[in-house]
């Protein structure tokens, strides 16, 4: 089966249009190592190219880069070594966990150290694909020129090789684009969060060629599981003989071509189905009837 694709950004790099998100993989809850690992050789058996990961995707402080350093084990260890050099790794820094807790921290000094302990993490052998800053400061302690400062220096010293912003409007993107070119957005977008499609930022991306990264496209756990007790859903999911969950990805897949859904996974089924999505084209009429259900 061929993998619907795009390129990352403005960048001659192809992606899969569907991600593996891996913050199921690495925090409270989380499976074993062992089972982690087979996840991602899954998600890579199944031909998907991009992988999102952050160094918070963790317990604690204690355990910070963990997401990173699992994935760097689970390719490795994964047996076709031609494969993996198509694997785009996702990360983000920029957050802190202490006590477990998440907690934003833009500090310029201490986003030099991240970027440095997850090129490490990752193998320190090549730069990071694609480098995140994951909150955009609430505060002025910090101005967004000082806090990328150590992020375009990353690029020169080819620590990172592409970067992406999250969590970011577009007044904000426009000012990082001052200062460092970046191919990617990662916000929330799904069924019950649709914020990035009526500010406009969802159009922005895609008319400056930006990747725009969906994160939480089930609506993360307190919302995911209402999804398949909708009634809309339901017949949506009979119609076209896939999941409701499938149908959502298939919905998000419709709002443009620079979209790109992470559905995280922390079971080889979860991941299997969310590919499934690729080959579902909703009909207008039912694209429509999403637009207009009311998701609560």
């Amino acid at each position: 089966m061929e993998i619907s694709t795009i390129y990352l950004g403005h960048t001659n790099v192809k992606m899969t249009r569907i991600g593996l998100g891996s913050m199921p993989l690495s925090i409270y809850g989380r499976p074993t190592q062992e089972d982690a690992i087979k996840v991602i050789h899954r998600t890579l058996d199944l031909g998907i190219t991009l992988i999102d990961t952050a160094d918070a995707y963790c317990l604690d402080e204690n355990d910070k880069n963990y997401s990173e350093i699992l994935i760097y084990q689970a390719l490795q260890t994964y047996p076709s070594s031609a494969h993996i050099n198509n694997i785009i790794i996702a990360t983000k820094g920029g957050l802190i966990r202490p006590g477990g807790a998440w907690e934003t921290d833009l500090n310029p000094s201490r986003i030099r150290q991240a970027i440095q302990k997850s090129y490490e993490s990752l193998g320190g052998q090549k730069p990071i694909p694609l480098w995140q800053i994951h909150n955009c400061p609430q505060d002025n302690k910090y101005t967004l020129k000082e806090i990328f400062q150590p992020i375009c220096e990353a690029v020169e010293l080819k620590l990172i090789q592409y970067v992406g912003v999250s969590n970011f409007n577009v007044e904000q993107i426009k000012e990082v684009q001052t200062y460092v070119d970046i191919q990617s957005v990662q916000n929330v977008f799904n069924l019950f969060k649709r914020q990035a499609e009526t500010d406009g930022l969802l159009n922005y991306c895609e008319n400056n060629n930006l990747t725009f990264l969906a994160y939480s496209p089930m609506g993360g756990r307190r919302k995911h599981k209402k999804l398949n007790k909708d009634k809309l859903l339901i017949h949506l999911g009979e119609k076209y003989h896939c999941s409701t969950y499938c149908i959502v990805l298939a919905w998000i897949l419709s709002k443009s071509k620079c979209i790109v859904p992470i559905p995280g996974a922390s079971k080889i089924t979860s991941i299997e189905d969310s590919i499934k999505a690729l080959d579902i084209h909703l009909d207008q009429d039912d694209i429509e009837q999403i637009n207009n259900h009311k998701f609560i």
